[in-house]
């Protein structure tokens, strides 16, 4: 006799949430009346602002280059769509750890070199100073390969909202006259953005635990912070503990927001649906 499948109709209750809470109070017990885990604490949280600043920027130029390869993607011309093509699979092929070492070491020389060249006659002239590498800051080499690396990955999400709206209401905008820009920003992206947020919302969340590759280059995040600390401490356990839970209250507090979200647009869909009905 087989048993009878289990219904999941009802969620399971969140244990896992509730484990991780009692970590979390005892976590934030010990950093209160603990000295060291409080010293831990105040040095590692001076990083915080950093990683904000590196995935907020980073986030928002990605997104912007994103829908715009999004948009190359789905155009009528080939050579635009064989750009966005040809930029999305070679970016989403390299490891975000080696883009970052070339970013930082290969195309910020090479944009140095780059600018001299091209502002050789205002040099020359005494107006403008030349470029050195040192002028190109490595929070902004890092803010840029970042950027450079979750460009291609969003792109696709908005691909694939673009894609999920009837074609139907595309060409019944079509039929009113409705310009291209009028048709996307009226008819399209409204709906796609549904389709779009669940995915993009993990994309942030992401780039806050990828932001903490940054480190390698010496920037000030939380992760170099914590490793600045425990190099010098060897207080490796407490460090990097404390470290993880910060990321944690980061991520985990973001992703309990997006689904949150996420079940407040399933619910206003369900409702719309019905009330269509």
């Amino acid at each position: 006799m087989t048993a009878a499948p289990r219904s999941t109709d009802k969620p399971d209750f969140p244990w896992w949430l509730v484990a991780a809470g009692a970590i979390a109070l005892f976590l934030a017990i010990q950093i209160v009346l603990n000295d060291l885990y409080s010293q831990i604490f105040t040095i590692v949280s001076k990083g915080v602002g950093i990683t904000v600043f590196v995935t907020l920027v980073g986030f928002a130029l990605a997104t912007a280059i994103g829908l715009l390869l999004a948009i190359m993607g789905l155009s009528r011309f080939l050579v635009l769509r064989q750009i966005a093509r040809f930029y999305v699979e070679i970016i989403r092929g390299i490891p975000i750890l080696v883009l970052l070492f070339y970013i930082a070491f290969v195309g910020a020389p090479g944009f140095v070199v780059a600018w001299n060249f091209v502002a050789a006659p205002l040099i020359d002239a005494g107006l403008v100073e030349p470029m050195s590498v040192r002028d190109f800051s490595l929070l902004w080499r890092a803010i840029i390969a970042l950027t450079i690396g979750y460009s291609a990955f969003i792109a696709e999400v908005f691909r694939a909202g673009i894609l999920s709206v009837d074609a139907g209401q595309v060409e019944a905008a079509k039929a009113l006259g409705l310009s291209p820009v009028q048709r996307f920003r009226f008819i399209v992206l409204p709906q796609a953005i549904r389709t779009i947020l669940p995915p993009l919302g993990n994309d942030f969340i992401a780039m806050i635990k990828d932001s903490s590759l940054v480190s390698v280059l010496g920037v000030a995040d939380l992760t170099q912070m914590g490793k600045v600390y425990a190099s010098g401490s060897f207080r490796f356990f407490e460090t990097y503990s404390i470290v993880a839970y910060v990321y944690l209250l980061l991520t985990v507090g973001l992703s309990l927001g997006l689904r949150a979200l996420e079940k407040r647009l399933r619910r206003s869909d369900e409702e719309r649906s019905g009330g269509g009905d």
